[in-house]
């Protein structure tokens, strides 16, 4: 899949994630219907324009795992695969 996001759009594929009850049965993300919170980054778009004209530099890159607000992405499957597009106002944090 090739993607390049426009503006200071960002496309992010979630992190999934399984719950092992107390009993030991692990639960698939499927079984869990929040959204997600957290991704890792697959691609990044030029960055916003600003009112003189320039473009504002992204301080996400490709590969970066971030947290995002809960119900600001767009999902879309491409190609098969679900992805999410976000703007980089809604980045909360870059995870290290």
């Amino acid at each position: 899949m090739k993607l390049k996001p426009l503006g200071d759009n960002i496309v992010v594929k979630a992190s999934g994630k399984e719950d092992v009850t107390k009993s030991g049965i692990i639960l698939p993300e499927t079984v869990d219907k929040e959204k997600p919170e957290q991704g890792e980054v697959m691609a990044v778009g030029a960055g916003k324009v600003l009112e003189n004209g320039s473009r504002a530099a992204m301080e996400i890159k490709v590969g970066d795992k971030i947290i995002f607000k809960k119900y600001s992405p767009d999902e879309f499957k491409i190609d098969g695969q679900e992805v999410l597009v976000l703007s980089a106002s809604d980045v909360i944090a870059i995870l290290e």
